[in-house]
C-alpha cells in the first residue's frame, strides 16, 4: 500500500510486486502469442470496498530461438502491478484485508513451465477520514 493506513471515504494506491529471477520471464497480461498464458491479478475485497482496474507494467519484447525468434511480450526483473482501493465512508472494520490471486506462467529461454497461482492477503489498518496517515513503500509508488 502507498500509505500505512487506509482512510474511510478515501482512495489509496496498492500494488503487487513480482520479483522475477534472472534468466526467467513471465508472459504479460496481453501476450502476443496465441499459446502464451497471460499474467492476471484478481482481487477480492470486503463488501463496499471498490477495487480499481489493475494497471500492468509495460512489456519488454524479446525474440527467443525456442519460439522461432517470433516476438514475445514479457516481464523480467521487477514487475509492479498497481491498482486503487476505495474504502467507503461507512466501512465498519478497523482492518481491511484484500485477497489477491496472481496467475502467471514463467519461462526461461528454452521452456515454459506450467502456470501457477500465488495467493496473497493484503492487510491494512483502517482509520477515520481526518486521521493522519503516512506514506509507505515509496520505492513502489514514487511519482504516483
Amino acid at each position: 500500500y502507498a500509505h500505512d493506513k487506509a482512510q474511510r471515504g478515501r482512495t489509496l494506491q496498492a500494488a503487487i510486486v513480482m520479483e522475477i529471477p534472472g534468466g526467467y520471464h513471465v508472459n504479460v497480461n496481453r501476450p502476443l502469442g496465441k499459446y502464451a498464458i497471460p499474467t492476471s491479478l484478481k482481487i477480492d475485497a470486503p463488501r463496499g470496498v471498490n477495487i480499481g482496474p489493475v494497471i500492468y507494467p509495460r512489456a519488454i519484447v524479446r525474440r527467443l530461438k525456442a519460439v522461432n525468434n517470433e516476438p514475445l511480450a514479457v516481464y523480467e526483473g521487477r514487475a509492479i502491478l498497481r491498482f486503487s482501493v476505495t474504502v467507503p465512508a461507512n466501512y465498519q472494520g478497523g482492518e481491511l484485508v484484500l485477497k489477491a490471486r496472481l496467475r502467471y506462467q514463467s519461462c526461461n529461454n528454452e521452456v515454459c513451465f506450467p502456470p501457477k497461482n500465488q495467493d496473497v492477503d493484503l492487510g491494512i489498518g483502517v482509520v477515520g477520514p481526518n486521521d493522519r496517515v503516512q506514506r509507505a513503500n515509496g520505492w513502489v509508488f514514487r511519482g504516483r
